[in-house]
């Protein structure tokens, strides 16, 4: 070990106490620079690993520092400065030392290298009421020519915002200033020093005082949104902003300033499509981020930013093709037809020796591929599976979940695959996700049901996880008895009770009950009674136990046991969640008093729960290793909100919905809410009062709920009640809904929320539809500015809402079925309910397009796959649910687009409950 190993392993192992100790170098005469610098490096080091002084000690370090500041070494002064700011944090009366910093700020000629360091610490160690002191050399400091210094001030006043905003504001000439400034260094971030006095290459200088300074400047007009447009606009102009960094910025406050605000959206897509040709690529990819991120985007606006990307993907630098990818990745989850132009680039980088890049080249082409090509895939995919880690092949095996859901017919060269790969070695994520995916071919796609559980069998022969053979035993107990040879499955489950560990056997017991109970052959009943009566003899407490019950259960065999074995129903999983979650961490011993209370969890079908778990599997992403998301966070109905992730997020906000009436005493005799649309806009965003409507549908009434806001500052409204006015085309007076009662709110404050809740009566046995007039009644006050209180007076007043419509799809539910063939035959045998239309979609562009809408409209649950498009011309959509009294309704619907007469669609809709079908088509019409 030489001398500069000891030095450097005596560094790493410093002691708060003995540093503390040390200190008193900084007390002696003369000074040695070199002591000095050591001492505060071992400070630096325990203050950046989390060592946290006491105060007393602190302050006696930062006064001990402090006295370094007559020193002219430049490294030392450097160092004092570092270290004085953290330890500003813990010490007492540092605002002692300000006008020694206060000389550096203004230093001048040769030792202009402290000043940078001087203005950090100053704005560290001052307090709000003395900001004003130091106005005059922050705002000097701002327009300094060395850029440095420059930069300095303008992050200095980001920390300062916080507790001197309104100081701050004043200096936005100066920060224009430094924005619209060409002032270049070289270095680090631009801290190198004056261009003057630095010998790197032109080539390497930089203009990070644009970026901090348009930085700045967005915080101080955060408030005003027209002052940010003519921002962006001003600064976006061919040569205003040299620094990458700060037109990557611009970049993303325009992407900012389109999502926000509908009308800014041209002029702002206009500027990103200009961003797109910039010079520099970290531009070039931060435009096309921001453009795929843009909700509601058509084709016309992404086709440049894919052109872009597409020509990245031929770059021979690999980071370049990374990015490219990345983003194409994300954006084929939601809008694959866009990113399909790019296929051939893409397909080119599956050998790509950067596994990361060929790994998400894979998934993108899953998710861009149409069913012709899926074989094609899969053969590329074989030969590349050997070759990788098991984080990449999850990565693929999570895509291929995907592509199964959405091409059923494709089943059985799936099925193929994953039991191959299956076989090979690999780790438990890996394998977990091989079989989750065949868990889903099972429940989504029963054609594949048997060979399934076949592979399934076989590979619970040797598997070395436990958790994997339990979930397996598991699954086989719940479907093998309903297959067409249940008997086969017995040997391979009573295998794992001889062979296994006693976890897997408890778990192989009761999959064998499941086969027992409620079985009509009598044969395979008495040879599982004979394998549950050896178990036992078991040596594990838990597996005898569970023997006994399940014997004891096939003894009785009644409805009881079926019920038991086989419940069709269960708790809403989300909610329950979400209830636990509050429960647990209620924060007092309080909170556990009372046991958790299960009656508030609503409960669904085991066919809700599926068509859930199917639309989210469908909508969730395949994982991008760990990858930023791009874009703005998308909102509800935003192009990252797919049609399926709506239908998700409905489901658990009606969930939400049903709690909240059950607090409603006058809605305590109504019973359990049927059905909770999503929520519809009664006005524009912006206004005085924002409303929103959300119908609730019980057995005999319809309540409407009004969300209401106050957005007005200097008004509280009071008495604040909706008058609903039901009309059904001609008859308004006999419409199905007769109004019972208005819940008002008695006052808003401003930026408060409140709700208001009408109730009127309906027949059950009637599917009634209407359109309701809606006004807002209140009384508005003003608050006296003096006293903050509203004044005693006001004056009545309405407003005007938006319609509410009640149509045929408020009475459906989606729900999920594994053949829709079946069920419209079975439907048309039985005579059911039929009505069609035919229409012409006026605002629709495409039959993706389509396809969404008429999901959302219709409110079923898309079958076989059919929500995927395959074709731009022609398309078929299979759509089924039930209604709120359980009977079943199914839409068959043909859709054809041209040029000319855009999307036309044929709607067939068969329902097994009288006058429905009709209801369900005009909602449409």
């Amino acid at each position: 070990m030489n001398k500069k190993d000891e030095d450097d392993a005596g560094i790493v192992k410093v002691d708060r106490t003995s540093v503390f100790q040390e200190a008193r170098v900084f007390n002696t005469s003369p000074v040695s620079p070199r002591r000095c610098r050591i001492l505060l490096t071992k400070i630096a080091l325990l203050l950046f690993t989390g060592e946290k002084f006491p105060q007393q000690e602190a302050t006696s370090l930062f006064f001990g520092i402090s006295k370094l500041f007559q020193n002219k070494d430049a490294s030392l002064r450097q160092m004092v400065y570092l270290v004085i700011k953290e330890l500003s944090k813990d010490a007492e009366d540092i605002i002692m030392v300000t006008s020694s910093i206060m000389k550096d700020t203004a230093a001048v000629g040769g030792d202009v290298v402290y000043r940078a360091n001087a203005i950090r610490a100053l704005c560290r160690i001052i307090d709000a009421s003395t900001v004003q002191a130091i106005e005059r050399s922050i705002k000097t400091a701002i327009v300094d020519k060395t850029p440095s210094v420059s930069s300095a001030a303008l992050v200095s006043s980001y920390h300062l915002l916080p507790i001197a905003r309104d100081i701050v504001r004043r200096w936005q000439s100066e920060t224009q200033e430094a924005a619209s400034s060409t002032k270049s260094s070289g270095g680090f971030m631009g801290f190198g020093g004056s261009a003057a006095h630095n010998t790197l290459a032109a080539s390497n200088t930089n203009y990070m005082t644009q970026y901090h300074a348009i930085g700045l400047l967005y915080q101080m007009r955060s408030h005003d949104r027209m002052a940010l447009v003519k921002m962006v606009q001003q600064y976006s102009a061919a040569g205003v902003v040299k620094s990458p960094a700060a037109r990557v910025m611009l970049v993303r406050l325009a992407a900012k300033l389109a999502e926000d605000d509908p009308s800014l959206r041209r002029p702002m897509m206009k500027l990103l499509d200009d961003w797109l040709r910039d010079k520099s690529e970290m531009v070039n990819f931060e435009a096309a981020k921001a453009i795929c991120g843009m909700p509601d985007l058509t084709d016309a606006e992404v086709s440049q930013a894919i052109h872009v990307l597409q020509l990245f993907l031929t770059s021979p630098r690999a980071i370049t093709k990374f990015a490219a990818i990345r983003i194409l990745h994300q954006f084929a989850s939601f809008k694959p037809d866009a990113v399909r132009s790019c296929n051939p680039d893409i397909e080119s980088l599956i050998s790509n020796t950067n596994r990361s890049i060929a790994t998400f080249a894979i998934t993108t082409l899953l998710k861009t591929g149409n069913e012709s090509s899926v074989d094609r895939l899969m053969k590329q995919i074989s030969s590349f599976m050997s070759e990788i880690t098991d984080e990449f092949k999850v990565t693929i095996v999570e895509a291929i979940r995907t592509l199964c859901l959405k091409f059923p017919s494709k089943q059985a060269g799936m099925l193929t695959f994953l039991s191959g790969i299956l076989r090979d070695e690999g780790g438990f994520d890996f394998k977990r996700a091989v079989v989750e995916s065949i868990f889903d071919l099972i429940k989504f796609v029963p054609e594949s049901k048997e060979e399934a559980l076949a592979h399934l069998c076989e590979f619970i022969e040797d598997c070395e996880f436990t958790k994997l053979a339990v979930r397996i035993l598991h699954l086989l107990g719940v479907e093998g008895p309903t297959t067409r040879q249940p008997t086969k499955y017995i040997r391979y489950i009573y295998n794992r009770v001889v062979l296994e560990n006693a976890i897997v056997r408890a778990a192989a017991v009761t999959a064998l009950g499941k086969f027992g109970i409620g079985q009509t052959d009598h044969e395979v009943k008495s040879s599982v009674q004979v394998l549950l009566t050896r178990c036992l003899d078991d040596t594990d407490d838990e597996v005898r136990d569970r023997a006994a019950l399940n014997l004891r259960l096939m003894r009785e065999d009644d409805e009881v046991a079926g019920k038991f074995m086989r419940n069709d129903s269960m708790f809403s999983l989300p909610i329950l969640e979400d209830q636990l979650a509050h429960y647990i961490n209620g924060g007092s011993a309080e909170a556990f008093a009372e046991p958790f209370d299960f009656s508030n969890v609503p409960i669904v079908t085991r066919e809700q729960s599926l068509a859930e778990d199917r639309t989210k599997k469908l909508t969730t992403a395949t994982p991008t290793l760990k990858a930023p998301a791009i874009g703005p966070k998308r909102g509800e109905g935003g192009a990252g909100s797919s049609m399926a992730e709506s239908q998700r997020e409905a489901t658990v906000a009606s969930q939400k919905y049903a709690q909240q009436l059950q607090s409603v005493p006058e809605f305590g005799t109504y019973g359990a809410v049927q059905k909770s649309s999503p929520v519809v806009e009664l006005t524009e965003t912006g206004l005085e009062y924002v409303v929103s409507g959300i119908k609730h549908l019980f057995k005999e009434h319809l309540v409407l709920q009004f969300d209401i806001r106050n957005t007005l500052a200097d008004y509280v409204i009071g008495d604040v009640s909706i008058l609903c006015t039901p009309s059904a085309g001609d008859d308004e007076d006999n419409t199905g809904f007769e109004e019972e009662f208005i819940i008002p709110v008695p006052l808003l404050k401003p930026e408060e929320t409140g709700t208001v809740y009408v109730s009127f009566t309906r027949s059950p046995e009637v599917f009634a539809t209407a359109s309701f007039t809606n006004v807002m009644k209140f009384t508005l006050k003003e608050i006296d500015p003096t006293t903050s209180e509203p004044e005693e007076n006001g004056y009545d007043d309405d407003y005007n809402l938006a319609d509410l419509e009640v149509t045929g799809s408020d009475y459906l539910l989606a729900a999920y079925a594994g053949s829709f063939e079946n069920i419209w035959s079975g439907l048309e045998d039985s005579g059911a309910d039929e009505a069609e239309e035919t229409l012409q979609l006026g605002n629709v562009k495409s039959i993706s397009d389509g396809v969404e809408m008429l999901v959302k409209t219709l409110g079923m649950q898309a079958l076989d796959g059919s929500e995927v498009a395959l074709s731009t011309s022609t398309h078929q959509l299979r759509l089924f649910g039930r209604s709120v009294q359980g009977g079943k309704v199914a839409s068959l619907v043909r859709m054809a687009a041209s040029a000319k007469s855009g999307v036309t669609v044929k709607i067939v809709v068969r329902s097994e409950e009288a006058g429905l079908a009709v209801r369900v088509v005009e909602g449409v019409a």
